[in-house]
C-alpha cells in the first residue's frame, strides 16, 4: 500500500520550540542543528570523490562541526548579520557546508550558476556585492587575481590555504540563533546574467515552510537517501533535495555529472531512494529501459507491455503496487530498484512517460513551482496522483487561483502563501509588478484547476500562440507529445507568420535530430545534416503527433537544426523567440 503523507509533518518540532528555536519556523541552521542533535551518527553528506572514486560519507555530527567551525571563522573575519556570501561550484559537501555556515552567522547566501562564463558571474557578483566568494577549482584562479572587492576562497582542497574545510575557528561559544525566520536566507538569480540581474529574495521562513508543507503531499523518511544530481544552486534541487534532506535527518548523495556510467554507479552504490530530476533525465532513463525490453523480441515486448498495463490498473484501483515484483529485474538492471519515490520538476513531463514509470512499480509523481515560490507550490500525492496534472496545490496552507480564465478555463496561475518570496533584490518596481492588488504572486504560467485543487499547466503566458481563428495554442503541450520519440533530441515549437498581409500565425517546429537516427540511416551528420532521409523520418514523427492534436494546433512547418539549442540549468531548451 502506498505510504500516505502526514497531515502535520512538522508536529515533532514542538519538542524543540522555545529552546532550539523561537519563531513560528526554525531557521535553516536551527533546523540542521536540531536534526544533528536527534541523529548525530546518521549519514549526512556523501560523495564519490574518494581514492579511485570511492564512496565517502560524513555523519551529522561531523558536518555540524564543519559548519560551526567555518561559521565561527566567518564571524571572526568580519561577517555580520545581513552580509552576503556568494558560492559557486559543482555539487559537493563543501558547497552545502558553506551555505549552512553563512546562514549560521546570519549572512545571506547568493548561490551562483557554476556553468556561467566568468564574465556573467562577475556581473552577478557586482549586483550581489558579497563580502566573500567561495568558488570551485576551475574558476578559482580567475577570481583570485585580487581585482575584486570581495575575498575569494576555495571549495576545492587543491587550494589548501583557502579551502573551506581548512578555514576554522573555535565554535564553543558560537551563537547559532543569530538569523531570524524573516531574514533573507538566499538570493537566487533567475535571469539577467547580462544587464541588470534579477535576484529573488527567499527568507528562512519561505524555505523551511515550503519544505514541510510539501511533506503534506509527500512522505519523507529519515531513512531516505536523496540524490543531488541537478545543480544545487537551482531552487528546485536546493529545496526539494538539499533542504528536504536535512529537514528529517536523511542522507544526501552529491552527484557532479550526468555521465551515464557515473550516474549508474552512484544510483547503485549510493542506494538512492529519492530521485528528483527533470524530464530529460527521466526520458533518457526510460528510453534505455524500453530499448532493453524491445530487444528481447516481439513476444516478450508485447507480454511486458500487457503486464505493465495490468500493473497500473491494479495500482490505481487498489493502491497495491505489483510492479516492483513484476519488473524487479528490469528496475535492478537500470539501477533504480532502490527508489522509493521519483519526482519530476523543472518542466512538464509527458503523461505517457509518467504512466510508464508507475506501471513498472515506481511511485513517480510531478511537482510544480518557481524560484519566487521557494519553489514548490503543487505536488502530486503518491497515493492519489493524476498523470495529467503537475500536482495538487497546498491548501489549506496556501491559496491558488486562475486569473482571467478563458472559455477553456485556462488563465494565469497566481498563488499566495508562506513560501512566496519577499521580492526582487533592489527592484521595487519589478517586485510590485508581479503581485496582484490582493497579494497574489503572478507566476506567468497558464493553467487551470480541477475541483480537487489539481493544477493542469498549459505553458508560459509569453509563449502562447494565437492562431488566425483566435485559438490559443500552448507550445509546451505540443513539445511534450514528442518526449518518447528518441529520434528527436530537441524540439521547440513556436508561431510563425504564414501570411504577411493577414499576419495569420501558424505553428513551426525547430528540431535537432538525435545521433541515433543518423547512425541508423548510415548518414554522417557533419556531412549531410539536412539529408532528405533524415527530413522524411522526422516528418513521419511530426505527422503521427499531428494526428493527436486539434487541427489548429498542428505543426505546419519543420526546420531542422544544424547545432543543438542552448540548454538551461535544469536541462530545458532555451526558447528561441521570433524577431
Amino acid at each position: 500500500m502506498a505510504q500516505h503523507a502526514l497531515k502535520n509533518p512538522w508536529k515533532w518540532l514542538d519538542e524543540f520550540r522555545g529552546t532550539d528555536f523561537c519563531g513560528e519556523w526554525p531557521t535553516l541552521p536551527e533546523l540542521f542543528f536540531i536534526n544533528a542533535k536527534r541523529f548525530p551518527e546518521a549519514s549526512c553528506f556523501t560523495d564519490f570523490e574518494g581514492p579511485g572514486g570511492a564512496k565517502q560519507t560524513l555523519n551529522y555530527k561531523q558536518v555540524e562541526q564543519n559548519i560551526k567551525s567555518l561559521s565561527a571563522w566567518m564571524k571572526k573575519n568580519g561577517i555580520d548579520r545581513g552580509d552576503r556570501i556568494a558560492v559557486s561550484g559543482k555539487n559537493s559537501p563543501e558547497w552545502a557546508t558553506v551555505y549552512l555556515a553563512a546562514l549560521t552567522c546570519g549572512a545571506t547566501v547568493c548561490p551562483l550558476d557554476y556553468a556561467l562564463p566568468e564574465s556573467s558571474l562577475e556581473n552577478l557578483l557586482n549586483t550581489a556585492s558579497p563580502k566573500m566568494f567561495f568558488v570551485d577549482e576551475e574558476k578559482y584562479s580567475h577570481f583570485n587575481e585580487g581585482k575584486f572587492k570581495f575575498e575569494v576562497y576555495s571549495l576545492s582542497p587543491k587550494f589548501s590555504e583557502k579551502y573551506a574545510y581548512n578555514l576554522k575557528d573555535d565554535f564553543s561559544s558560537i551563537n547559532t540563533h543569530i538569523a531570524q525566520e524573516d531574514d533573507v536566507a538566499a538570493i537566487l538569480f533567475t535571469s539577467g546574467t547580462t544587464g541588470n540581474p534579477k535576484g529573488a529574495m527567499l527568507t528562512h521562513k519561505n524555505l523551511v515552510s515550503d519544505c514541510f508543507i510539501a511533506q503534506t503531499r509527500m512522505l519523507v523518511l529519515q531513512s531516505d537517501v536523496f540524490y543531488a544530481l541537478l545543480p544545487i544552486h537551482h531552487a528546485y534541487t536546493m529545496l526539494a533535495v538539499f533542504i528536504e534532506t536535512i529537514s528529517v535527518g536523511a542522507e544526501l548523495v552529491f552527484g557532479k555529472s550526468m555521465a551515464v556510467s557515473r550516474l549508474m554507479k552512484e544510483l547503485r552504490e549510493g542506494k538512492i531512494t529519492m530521485l528528483l530530476g527533470v524530464p530529460l533525465l527521466f526520458n533518457k532513463l526510460l528510453a534505455g529501459i524500453l530499448k532493453g525490453i524491445k530487444a528481447k523480441g516481439f513476444f516478450v515486448n508485447g507480454l511486458m507491455h500487457f503486464m505493465m498495463g495490468l500493473s497500473y490498473c491494479i495500482k490505481k484501483m487498489t493502491g497495491l503496487n505489483p510492479g516492483r515484483v513484476l519488473f524487479g529485474a528490469v528496475l535492478k538492471q537500470a539501477n533504480i530498484n532502490n527508489l522509493r519515490v521519483a519526482i519530476c520538476g523543472g518542466g512538464p513531463l509527458a503523461a505517457s512517460v509518467f504512466k510508464v514509470y508507475n506501471e513498472m512499480g515506481i511511485d513517480f509523481v510531478q511537482g510544480y513551482g518557481l524560484t519566487e515560490t521557494s519553489p514548490i507550490i503543487a505536488l502530486n500525492p503518491v497515493d492519489n496522483f493524476k498523470i495529467e496534472s503537475v500536482g495538487q496545490y497546498f491548501f489549506p496552507y496556501a491559496e491558488m487561483k486562475i486569473l482571467e480564465p478563458g472559455e477553456d478555463e485556462v488563465g494565469e496561475v497566481a498563488v499566495k502563501g508562506p513560501m512566496v518570496f519577499k521580492g526582487y533584490f533592489n527592484m521595487e518596481e519589478e517586485t510590485k509588478a508581479v503581485f496582484t492588488e490582493d497579494g497574489f504572486f503572478k507566476t506567468g504560467d497558464l493553467g487551470k484547476l480541477d475541483s480537487e485543487g489539481f493544477l493542469m499547466l498549459s505553458g508560459r503566458a509569453k509563449n502562447m500562440i494565437v492562431t488566425e481563428g483566435g485559438k490559443n495554442v500552448y507550445p509546451e503541450e505540443i513539445e511534450n507529445a514528442f518526449q518518447l520519440y528518441t529520434d528527436i533530441a530537441q524540439i521547440t515549437v513556436q508561431g510563425y507568420i504564414a501570411d504577411k498581409e493577414t499576419k495569420s500565425e501558424q505553428i513551426e517546429a525547430l528540431i535537432y535530430v538525435a545521433d541515433d537516427l543518423f547512425q541508423r540511416l548510415g548518414i554522417k551528420r557533419e556531412v549531410s545534416p539536412f539529408d532528405k532521409l533524415v527530413y522524411d523520418s522526422v516528418s513521419k514523427i511530426v505527422a503521427e503527433v499531428n494526428k493527436t492534436e486539434q487541427p489548429y494546433a498542428r505543426i505546419s512547418k519543420i526546420i531542422l537544426l544544424e547545432k543543438p539549442l542552448e540548454m538551461t540549468t535544469t536541462q530545458k531548451v532555451k526558447r528561441v523567440y521570433k524577431k
